[in-house]
């Protein structure tokens, strides 16, 4: 199926007869919630990255999150097993810097929102970063860093009130870490966008900037995209016309892929990073509902029903069936549920991670 189809209705799940990794030259792989979750890696994702590499696919790391450098998400892939340069990795801070070297003169001083990498964006983007609104900054840019605290936002707040241009990395309300789901760049920026009023530009996922930086990396072929979050990586690929799998070990459950809008609708879906290494079944419309594999879904007075009926072998199949079904109703105006035995059988998927 086209790329662009994407940016419309998708009432069905994409097939691929041959593996992922060996359909697309490139893959454009998120961090937080794909392959590691803070530093702690996500369970089989280094070695089906390994693998799909084997099969002919080149990762690009491609992160919204802006509190790494280049070097620091090398060192994270190499210890959780991955090989990478920093010519593989582009991170939200670089896309920021460069969107906001495009607003300003060259050596202009701009106000930092954020940590180390952030500043080192702007240097090599010739920029100047600055700590305080008194230094004149021409331009403010914001990033996630743990020492984001109320004195950076106070000082981001003085700036960007008196109409400074204001560049965040990304709007992510929330990150994944290896204790839950901690505030995300979305969550600091919002306190600054309720107290000034102002908008900022988004240079992370899902808009252009940062996967504009990617495709200009990566050398031609196929792209697809891979991501945890139907917001930024699902929504930013179909903007873009890239293909994208969605993986369900990061902040979007499977009840939220079922009701995921047209716009947030994936090409695929995998549990895990396992999902390159495979081909994709059909998912076909017939008269008694959504047909893969050996599972049947369709919608009946609003609600799932799904044959045979969920147990123990609940697999990924079950819930492409699931979700196509919930879709095509969605589309033809219907408010779709989900019964608390399909909900419990769908979490099983997920309780081992």
């Amino acid at each position: 199926m086209g790329a662009a189809a994407l940016t419309r209705a998708r009432p069905a799940l994409s097939e691929a007869a041959k593996p992922l990794a060996a359909t697309y030259q490139v893959g454009l792989v998120d961090l937080d919630g794909v392959v590691c979750w803070g530093e702690r890696p996500v369970p089989h994702a280094a070695a089906a990255l390994s693998r799909a590499c084997s099969a002919g696919m080149r990762p690009l790391f491609v992160t919204n999150n802006a509190s790494r450098t280049p070097a620091e998400v090398v060192r994270l892939l190499q210890g959780v097993g991955l090989a990478a340069t920093e010519r593989d990795v582009v991170t939200a801070a670089q896309a920021a810097a460069r969107l906001v070297a495009s607003l300003v003169p060259p050596r202009s001083r701009i106000l930092v929102i954020g940590g180390p990498a952030m500043e080192q964006a702007l240097r090599e983007e010739n920029l100047t970063p600055v700590r305080s609104a008194e230094d004149a900054p021409r331009a403010v840019v914001q990033g996630l860093s743990p020492e984001v605290d109320w004195c950076q936002l106070a000082e981001g707040g003085y700036a960007v009130a008196r109409g400074l241009p204001w560049v965040v990395s990304n709007m992510d309300p929330a990150v994944p870490r290896d204790r839950g789901i901690a505030p995300g760049n979305g969550a600091m920026a919002s306190v600054i966008r309720i107290v000034t009023g102002r908008e900022p530009l988004v240079a992370g996922k899902p808009e252009h900037a940062l996967y504009q930086e990617a495709l200009r990396r990566h050398g031609g072929g196929q792209a697809l995209s891979i991501g945890d979050r139907l917001d930024t990586d699902i929504a930013g690929a179909g903007r873009l016309g890239i293909d994208s799998m969605l993986v369900l070990t990061g902040v979007t459950s499977v009840e939220d892929l079922i009701a995921a809008p047209p716009r947030h609708r994936p090409t695929y879906v995998a549990a895990d990073l396992r999902g390159l290494l495979q081909a994709h079944p059909a998912v076909r419309r017939a008269s008694d509902g959504w047909h893969c594999a050996r599972w049947t879904a369709a919608v009946a007075a609003g609600e799932i029903t799904l044959r045979p009926t969920p147990a123990a072998a609940f697999d990924m199949n079950a819930v492409r069936a699931i979700c196509c079904a919930a879709w095509a109703a969605q589309d033809a105006g219907h408010t779709v549920s989900v019964a608390d035995d399909m909900r419990e059988a769908l979490s099983r998927l997920t309780s081992t991670w």
